[in-house]
């Protein structure tokens, strides 16, 4: 059997994998991406990212429609069911595959299908489903695998009322109730999503507050609407067992609950696709989850062998997985990447309203002992939130007393990922760019959600006075 020869050889072509290919490829290397999927494109564009965010419009624009006094006074109601909504995410998938498949054709990236596995520090082989067999030699790798639900072992997930994140897109119709078990980022999305649709919805958290990385006042924020939305949230709760029935789920909690309901998603944590990569055969050795440990430079115990993405752990986002896969590969290729690159990431939740944060939480700010100010900008307050009738929602700057530097920008309410990315651009230049009195001198257009920056920069320079 011939052995391919590569500068570059990446494992699995989802963000992180594609951002060190097409970067490496950039660079005048040969490179090859293997897929073990029959597209490529990886979990984020075939099960999680891209159909789930495809399904959330898809209810929010029949939700959209169903609450508009214009459609609701002319009688105009839609009620669609699940798997109609879903089918939303098809021609986006379709899209998205197309798009992927040509930026490695355009930039000759080889694409091995099959599954990788090493079988020395310096060589894998990609076993292909039909018994093919392709072995790929190259200077250096990088494993991108991603991530899959955490699935404990009694549990039973065959159960069709059982769901994870992966399964829960494949439904048949919609339930009338659910228990979403994990209020993570995940976990809190569909609950979002199950509730737009009309499902009662339990929303069981093993913490004491949502989302803890946000700044304590958006996570209060988020807890508050989703109630008012009717979801119940149970803080401080984890379960004892959960029993499939021919109705439904009962989740046992620890504490003696038993709630009963449709449906299960258990949403309580990822693991690592790390397994069945032959990494013990090169000495590299996952954590318990499935995450690979690397250094700074997303180097793995061994320097040439480097790990991006999900399969490293949080923060597990799309975006960053893109940006650590283009990393990587500079440092790979050049010794060197941009810091500010992989540090900088803002988050994008895309719950009900949707959430996006950058830069330090007041919390941090106060451990910190660094002097802060707040301002902030309700989106009730402006006009282009009444038009859309999205008025639930704020942004907030934290910046510096003395020097007016913008040290953390917290979203929360319709297009928040979207607005966060005018406050990133000042927030990642150099003193004296980087000030509240950018946003006060600047004209926005009237009437636009942006406008949110001058509100919110002019209240915080006021408490200053």
């Amino acid at each position: 059997m011939t052995t391919e020869e590569y500068d570059m050889v990446v494992l699995g072509s989802g963000p992180g994998g594609e951002g060190a290919a097409i970067q490496a490829a950039k660079l005048r290397k040969k490179v090859a991406v293997i897929e073990r999927f029959n597209e490529v494109g990886g979990g984020c564009t075939h099960w999680g990212t891209i159909p789930s965010k495809a399904l959330r419009y898809a209810i929010f624009r029949m939700v959209d429609t169903n609450e508009n006094p214009l459609f609701r006074d002319a009688g105009v109601s839609i009620h669609l069911e699940f798997p109609q909504l879903r089918r939303a995410a098809v021609n986006v998938i379709e899209q998205q595959v197309s798009l992927r498949r040509g930026f490695y054709e355009r930039n000759d990236v080889a694409v091995a299908r099959g599954r990788a596995r090493f079988v020395d520090a310096n060589t894998v082989e990609a076993l292909e489903e039909d018994g093919g067999r392709r072995v790929l030699h190259a200077k250096s790798f990088v494993i991108a695998t991603g991530a899959r639900p955490f699935r404990p072992a009694d549990i039973d997930f065959s159960h069709p009322n059982i769901r994870d994140s992966d399964t829960i897109l494949n439904l048949t119709g919609t339930p009338r109730s659910i228990s979403v078990y994990g209020a993570g980022v995940i976990g809190c999305e569909y609950a979002s999503m199950f509730k737009n649709m009309g499902c009662k919805v339990n929303l069981i958290n093993t913490r004491d507050r949502l989302l803890e990385f946000l700044d304590d006042e958006i996570s209060d924020a988020l807890g508050y609407h989703l109630r008012d939305r009717g979801i119940l949230i149970r803080h401080r709760e984890s379960y004892e067992r959960i029993e499939g029935t021919a109705d439904g789920v009962i989740l046992h909690t620890k504490s003696g609950k038993q709630i009963h309901t449709d449906l299960l998603l258990f949403a309580n944590g990822r693991s690592g696709n790390s397994d069945n990569l032959g990494l013990e055969a090169i000495g590299v050795t996952p954590d318990p989850r499935g995450n690979i440990p690397v250094n700074d430079n997303f180097q793995t115990a061994l320097t040439h062998i480097y790990a991006v993405g999900d399969v490293i752990g949080p923060p597990a986002l799309a975006s960053a997985a893109y940006v650590q896969g283009r990393s990587a590969a500079l440092h790979c290729l050049t010794g060197t990447f941009e810091r500010a690159m992989v540090r900088d990431i803002p988050s994008g939740i895309y719950t009900s309203p949707e959430i996006s944060s950058l830069g330090k939480t007041e919390r941090q700010l106060t451990e910190e002992k660094i002097p802060y100010e707040i301002g902030h900008a309700a989106f009730k307050n402006l006009a282009r939130a009444h038009i859309t009738g999205r008025t639930v929602g704020m942004l907030k700057l934290l910046f510096h007393r003395e020097s007016l530097a913008i040290l953390g920008i917290h979203c929360f309410g319709a297009q928040a990922s979207e607005i966060i990315h005018i406050g990133q651009a000042i927030m990642a230049q150099a003193p004296p760019a980087n000030s509240l009195l950018y946003f006060i001198n600047t004209t926005f257009n009237y009437p636009t959600m942006a406008e949110a920056y001058r509100v919110a920069a002019l209240n915080g320079f006021n408490r200053l006075q």
